[in-house]
């Protein structure tokens, strides 16, 4: 049998690294992974996660995929409309300020219809309505509301305030709140209330098998047990009391790392996920999915220092969140690579050790994984896909930053 780098190797013999692949095999076996998990539910596709129309298209072709979940105003607006749309609904997941793609959305009544806007703040709907009235010259009596979601805070407080576990989102947490930003929504006629979104992150996005770290592991699936079942509950609650105000097209929920427990409750009608398409290394420690790497990117071994010593051109990608070793990419192929403690992965070069590093010579190839998903394609603008079932060379495709789009 092929080993997978062998795969990898003679699929993209004809490429000068540095480069990022796509295996379209392993893309669509962990697609249809996350559908199995989601319990019969549609599932959103967070399109930070991708940062590619052209794959972003072919997972939305799939089956069990609706809809995509913009990171941005400007994207969703890009993605929404123009010559050749991918989705007429694209839920943007953070709320905006962005004067100019607001007055972009509401002049353009097929961008209104397409795009929903996220909110937890009635100085969101001020800027919402203050763009509809400042745009009041070209929206015909016809013009569409524009269409909003409100967004939950998820974040489990067993003692208050004072002890939370989760992260910093919505300042909206109980169905009362809810309710009330319902009816501030209601009471703009030039708004309409769309849906709910509510994301665990402390469940869907932290791995709950921390490698050498067993009992670490067992707390942290008793606290995210405990959270998802006080934030069924709540979610239930605030999307009853948000109903009773007015009726909502959608509730969103879930993450890559929670299809499979958000996906049983019956108040969440969709979920959304993204990074599982690509499972990047951050992904590799949970307890009830797995998945294949999908994303990798290839370095040229440019020297070879000292015995056991090979070092890449560039590499250094880090991952957003929290400043730690976590957030660097991790050497993939060959097996058995590692970083220097004093140079890490590097701007300019990276110095990998270990005993593979012997097999190695000078213009060979180091294949690596980045800690997250679509931030790899804010390094590379082009991804180039393989079928490591077939073995065989696809097409190359753009990112976005290779149609000159950067968004954050």
């Amino acid at each position: 049998m092929t080993s997978p780098r062998d795969t990898y190797e003679a699929a993209t013999r004809g490429l000068d690294a540095p480069f990022a692949l796509v295996d379209l095999a392993a893309l669509r076996a962990n697609a249809a992974a996350l559908t199995r998990r989601a319990h019969g539910k549609p599932i959103r596709i967070a399109s930070k996660s991708v940062r590619s129309r052209e794959l972003l298209r072919t997972v939305l072709a799939m089956p069990g995929y609706a809809g995509i979940m913009a990171f941005t105003l400007p994207e969703a607006l890009w993605l929404a409309t123009g010559d050749h749309p991918l989705s007429d609904d694209v839920l943007v997941a953070y709320p905006t300020v962005d004067r100019r793609a607001l007055d972009q959305l509401v002049r353009d009544p097929a961008a209104a219809r397409a795009v929903t806007l996220m909110v937890d703040d009635t100085a969101h709907l001020d800027l919402i309505s203050a763009a509809v009235t400042d745009a009041a010259d070209s929206r015909g009596p016809d013009a569409p509301p524009v269409r909003v979601c409100l967004d939950i805070d998820t974040s489990w407080q067993p003692l208050g305030p004072r002890l939370r576990v989760g992260t910093h989102r919505s300042p909206v947490r109980t169905p009362a709140q809810a309710a009330a930003l319902a009816r501030a929504v209601v009471a703009r006629p030039e708004l309409a209330l769309d849906g709910i979104m509510a994301y665990e992150g402390q469940i869907a996005g932290v791995g709950d098998a921390p490698p050498g770290k067993p009992l670490y592991g067992r707390l942290l699936r008793a606290v995210q047990r405990r959270s998802a079942l006080e934030l069924a509950r709540r979610r239930a609650e605030i999307v009853r009391a948000v109903r009773a105000v007015a009726d909502v097209r959608f509730v969103n929920g879930g993450g890559t790392g929670s299809l499979h427990t958000t996906g049983r409750e019956r108040a969440v009608t969709e979920l959304a996920a993204g990074s599982g398409l690509y499972h990047p290394h951050l992904f590799d420690h949970y307890s009830a999915f797995g998945g294949r790497p999908a994303a990798l990117f290839a370095l040229p071994v440019v020297r070879r220092p000292a015995p056991g010593v090979a070092t890449a051109l560039g590499g250094g990608y880090p991952a957003s969140g929290p400043v730690d070793v976590h957030r660097a990419p991790v050497p993939h192929l060959p097996a058995g690579l590692s970083y220097s403690a004093t140079e890490g992965a590097g701007e300019v070069q990276t110095p990998l050790l270990g005993a593979a590093a012997d097999g190695l010579s000078v213009g060979d190839r180091v294949w690596m994984r980045h800690a997250k998903a679509g931030e790899l394609c804010e390094r590379f603008d082009t991804l180039h896909l393989i079928d490591s079932d077939s073995g065989a060379y696809v097409e190359a495709v753009p990112t976005y930053r290779g149609e000159g789009r950067t968004f954050l």
